[in-house]
């Protein structure tokens, strides 16, 4: 069976910053898509403390995947289903790392189909080395100076690096 259409998948996220627990799930994402796109969210939530502003997300994003064909970085605000509907995508990828992930995400996805009954939802677990790892256990042992470059790629080190003054 031949494709005419390209296979577009959304993996949204904050990725503030992107570890390489998400970078596994992008690229895990090309078995079952044509194109993926990380999708940077902008924080709507005031509770949640940034890093990184969404441009040096974006970046970050950038630099990590430019050499992985078929995977693009990009930004988005509002609804994910509207997104999604825009760029054509057939399904959003999220992240499993552990059994608590899953009743949130389950949630988001059960919304987004009531809001776009064409919203799927594909639901990837990442590599078991790093089914423990999240950007805010990252950005919290970089502030308190701990090594963190087992669990990002060398363009996120180094903006993290220079936010901390090294």
């Amino acid at each position: 069976m031949t494709r005419v259409h390209p296979v577009v998948a959304i993996y949204p996220g904050s990725f503030d910053p992107i570890t390489k627990g998400h970078e596994d799930v992008a690229r895990r994402s090309l078995v079952i898509a044509d194109r993926v796109l990380v999708a940077v969210a902008r924080t709507a939530s005031p509770a949640k403390s940034e890093l990184f502003g969404v441009e040096e997300r974006l970046e970050m994003v950038e630099e990590v995947f430019r050499d992985d064909d078929g995977i693009e970085a990009c930004r988005f605000e509002g609804l994910l289903v509207d997104f999604a509907r825009e760029v054509g995508a057939q399904f959003v990828i999220r992240g499993l790392r552990a059994v608590s992930d899953f009743e949130y995400e389950f949630q988001m996805a059960q919304m987004n189909r009531e809001l776009w009954s064409g919203a799927e939802t594909v639901f990837l677990t990442p590599d078991q080395k790093y089914s423990f790892l999240s950007a805010s256990l990252v950005r919290e042992v970089s502030r308190l100076g701990g090594d963190v470059s087992r669990f990002v790629s060398e363009p996120v080190l180094r903006h993290l690096r220079k936010i901390s003054g090294e």
